[in-house]
């Protein structure tokens, strides 16, 4: 069933340095849109549902480019509005071998999305002409006025009945000194209106500040998940374990748990060659999964193939469609498709 699936967040302009050079030897940047906003509403429009944005892009030349560029994802421009001069960047360099992959900021907190006063939503009109809306912990981070305006968001659509999405994506750097202490009483907050979660067992570790005595990643899981759908009244959480082998090959396992339940996918081993936006492809696998009433190992697994195929497109934008990423959960991929 189709639903009208919305996002809560900043438009950012990605400056990518060509292959695999650095800022300071390039002379050329290939410049595209996304934010996990974007991200999440384009792949999900992409399986067939209404993806809309809720944002501000400055009324200039910039914020035309990045309205064309989200009409041509499939994301309806309804609740974006037009004010203020900047909008948020990224540089991009890509790694190579023992080079990671390096993200630079800049005019985040300049931008128009981050500097719009409260008020500049009608969070009271909007909310009922959405099924379902989508809130970032990164959106989270930027400053008091952004996190109010998230927080009635969240609060006008449960109020309509719709579903709340909270992906707690916890940045250190955007949280500054002392972060997990100044986090934790937005990310309960947020946890508390959510309905599906998308975090692990280090969001709840670390931002939350539960204790275990587990070592190994999957007990300390196992151990922590349950316990935060429980205090916080959550009907999914959902995530991955990632690990980097020595060939530099990625593994990725999906997670779900529903119902009182866990359900782990497949364990995928790939080749990355763009590993932005991966995340947001698993979630909006996710998202797409519960609202088609998918069991949750169709649900996990197709979520796990979509971050799986995220990783082998360019950008941060998923790419794939929903016939797509069936086939990889059933099929080996590589031969030319004739």
């Amino acid at each position: 069933m189709t639903k009208r699936i919305a996002a809560f967040g900043e438009v950012m302009m990605r400056l990518q340095v060509p292959g695999y050079e650095l800022l300071s030897q390039a002379s050329t940047l290939n410049y595209s849109f996304s934010g996990t906003g974007v991200n999440v509403t384009s792949a999900l429009a992409r399986f067939g549902h209404k993806g809309l944005l809720v944002s501000t892009l400055p009324a200039n030349a910039v914020g035309d480019a990045a309205v064309s560029y989200l009409q041509k994802l499939g994301i309806t421009k309804s609740f974006i509005n037009r004010d203020g001069k900047y909008i948020g960047m990224y540089f991009l360099e890509n790694g190579f071998g023992a080079r990671s992959s390096r993200v630079t900021y800049s005019n985040r907190l300049e931008s128009s999305f981050n500097s719009a006063p409260e008020g500049s939503y009608d969070f009271q009109d909007i909310a009922p002409k959405i099924d379902v809306v989508h809130f970032c912990g990164i959106t989270l981070a930027m400053n008091d006025s952004v996190r109010a305006q998230m927080k009635a968001f969240a609060k006008a659509v449960k109020g309509n009945g719709g579903t709340v999405v909270f992906d707690c994506n916890y940045r250190p750097s955007l949280w500054g000194e002392d972060g997990y202490k100044a986090a934790k009483p937005h990310y309960e907050e947020m946890l508390g209106l959510a309905d599906i979660v998308m975090m692990n067992e280090k969001d709840a570790m670390y931002v939350l500040g539960m204790k275990t005595g587990k070592e190994k990643r999957h007990e300390q899981l196992i151990e922590l998940i349950p316990a935060v759908a429980k205090k916080y009244s959550i009907s999914v959480i959902a995530g991955t374990h990632r690990s980097i082998n020595s060939d530099n090959t990625h593994s990725l396992r999906g997670f779900i748990y529903k119902n009182q339940e866990f359900t782990f996918s497949k364990l995928l081993s790939f080749s990355v060659y763009d590993r932005i936006g991966a995340g947001d492809a698993y979630t909006s696998g996710i998202i797409h999964s519960e609202m088609k009433g998918f069991t949750p190992a169709k649900a996990v697994g197709f979520a796990a193939a979509a971050g799986m195929l995220a990783h082998t497109i360019v950008g941060d934008t998923p790419m794939s469609s929903e016939s797509e990423i069936l086939r990889a959960m059933t099929e080996l991929v590589g031969d030319v498709e004739r």
